[in-house]
């Protein structure tokens, strides 16, 4: 699992390749219309393709002469698991520092 969190968060590092998930969160789209938002060419974004893939966050399929990709959100879930642990600590520390704010201010 955690070489799975690392091809993730490697995986979303990168804007272009958050902003090409995001896009598919309505729906299956090829690598073409992937790129479109971005302004590169269809090389560029098939590497991006290519890293969302490894890390498991997309299904590639072909279609004709088209390669169509749709979200895979497995990956993503785990890493939200992953970031709640660490979500619940800072919370802790910040209410035991509004506490502590609070005491502070009523001496």
């Amino acid at each position: 699992m955690v070489e799975r969190l690392d091809a993730t968060f490697g995986a979303l590092a990168d804007p272009t390749r958050r902003g090409m998930l995001a896009n598919l969160k309505n729906g299956e789209k090829s690598v073409s219309e992937l790129a479109a938002p971005f302004r590169m060419s269809f090389a560029g974004a098939a590497k991006h393709v290519s890293v969302l893939e490894r890390a498991g966050l997309i299904e590639r399929r072909k279609s004709g002469r088209q390669q169509l990709c749709r979200l895979r959100p497995l990956p993503l879930r785990e890493a939200q698991d992953f970031l709640r642990q660490w979500e619940q600590f800072w919370n802790e520390r910040l209410d035991a520092l509004e506490t502590m704010i609070r005491e502070e201010k009523t001496r």
